[in-house]
């Protein structure tokens, strides 16, 4: 977890799914319609197989096997199975990102929606549908790495919320520890919200995160 160099770009390109923050694995050219709809039947695949299986238990081969892909195109578009989850969450944190700057229409993501202004209740909103199994993978005790994924993402994204970072700062609280006391929060307030049947809305989820750890948006 990479706190002290965080950072966050919507240099994406157009007409493409979105990589999120991680630049390696960012194309130099746009992806073709081909390509495109191969990497979203990998995606549907897996987060169909979710719904039937821990994540450890998800195998290349079944991915491959439900999305109706070719090994060699899997592995065109992620190294490994744990790429895969990782890509996956970049792309919710891109979209929430473009939505907070104005860049939705910039490029094609796995995640659409109507955004608010609050990131927060932005975030809650997708969790609350379950969109795409994230969060199945959020509250699974099993998916590190889809925990460890989402942490890094927020944290990016609070790095380009200066009131956020402000209300720490005018506290005394390195900013550091401050980044990982909301995220922390954050991930506990889901795990919370789940455990109660995700039974109050998005709007009132994210006015008890705020006001539990006395922030304004």
């Amino acid at each position: 977890m990479l706190l002290n160099n965080l950072f966050y770009s919507n240099s994406y390109f157009l007409d493409t799914i979105c990589y999120g923050t991680d630049f390696k694995k960012c194309m130099e050219n746009r992806m073709d319609r081909r390509q495109r709809k191969s990497r979203e039947a990998i995606f549907r695949a897996f987060t169909e197989l979710l719904q039937e299986n821990k994540s450890d238990h998800i195998t290349v081969s079944k991915i491959i096997e439900r999305a109706d892909v070719g090994r060699a195109t899997f592995y065109a578009h992620f190294e490994t199975r744990e790429a895969l989850i990782e890509a996956l969450c970049q792309d919710l944190f891109c979209h929430i990102f473009d939505a907070m700057n104005d860049a939705q229409q910039d490029h094609r993501h796995l995640f659409q929606c109507e955004a608010p202004q609050s990131v927060f209740e932005h975030l809650f909103r997708h969790l609350r549908i379950n969109d795409h199994q994230i969060l199945r993978l959020l509250t699974a005790q099993c998916d590190g790495l889809f925990v460890e994924c989402f942490r890094d993402e927020l944290g990016r994204l609070l790095q380009h919320q200066p009131h956020i970072l402000a209300e720490g700062a005018k506290r005394g609280i390195p900013e550091d520890y401050w980044l990982s006391h909301v995220i922390d929060s954050f991930i506990g307030t889901v795990r919370w919200w789940y455990a109660r049947g995700l039974s109050i809305s998005p709007e009132e989820v994210t006015d008890y995160f705020l006001k539990a750890n006395q922030m304004h948006e």
